[in-house]
């Protein structure tokens, strides 16, 4: 029986696991599975391809518990599983960031975060680009925090004065790179707080919904 699809995300994921994605090239993986490299690229023609099914593997399990039905904490939650997704592999953030994954499991969850949006009464606008905001937020974030991990940059007191920098050196505690699960929810109320006032709950979302 020969290799499948499944197989090989799998195989990519457990190379970028292990070797961090600049490691992951379509013979790491052929080697990962003892098969040869045209068994890859049969059904991924192209490193690109290749973690264009990765990422949207990685988004997966979004979705399998239920959600909370009010807003905004059904909008948190599917936020935070994106998350979590993210930092349950090594360099993930940075490997979707660096595609554009039009993939079931990817559009699904887009759609899901949309109607969620949609159904509390906002436009089309502001629900696709409060999705694009906070997977930005999610992916930038989540990219310094797998980079802290490797190298665990920090901003120094000598490096910021306070005759020099007197804004930075006052608020150096909380610059420096940890925090990470505060600074998310703090960025995530930020954004929900600034979205403009509802407009009505859109009939057809919210018939999907029930």
């Amino acid at each position: 029986m020969g290799t499948t699809r499944s197989e090989i995300v799998a195989a990519t994921l457990a190379v970028l696991d292990e070797h961090g994605l600049d490691g992951v090239t379509m013979r790491a993986v052929a080697a990962r599975l003892g098969v040869q490299h045209n068994t890859v690229r049969w059904h991924a023609s192209s490193k690109g391809r290749l973690l264009e099914l990765a990422s949207d593997e990685l988004l997966a399990h979004c979705l399998d518990e239920p959600l909370p039905e009010a807003f905004p904490d059904r909008l948190k939650e599917l936020s935070r599983r994106c998350r979590a997704a993210l930092l349950s592999r090594r360099d993930a953030a940075r490997m979707v960031a660096g595609v554009f994954a039009a993939e079931p499991r990817t559009l699904r969850y887009a759609d899901t975060v949309i109607a969620t949006l949609l159904a509390a009464g906002h436009p089309p606008r502001t629900a696709a680009w409060t999705h694009w905001s906070i997977f930005y937020l999610t992916l930038g974030l989540t990219q310094e925090q797998q980079a802290a991990q490797e190298t665990a940059p920090a901003l120094l007191p000598d490096q910021v004065p306070a005759d020099t920098y007197p804004a930075l050196a006052t608020a150096l505690p909380y610059v420096g790179p940890d925090n990470f699960d505060q600074r998310f929810e703090f960025a995530l109320d930020l954004i929900i707080a600034g979205l403009p006032p509802a407009e009505g709950v859109s009939s057809s979302v919210a018939r999907r919904r029930r």
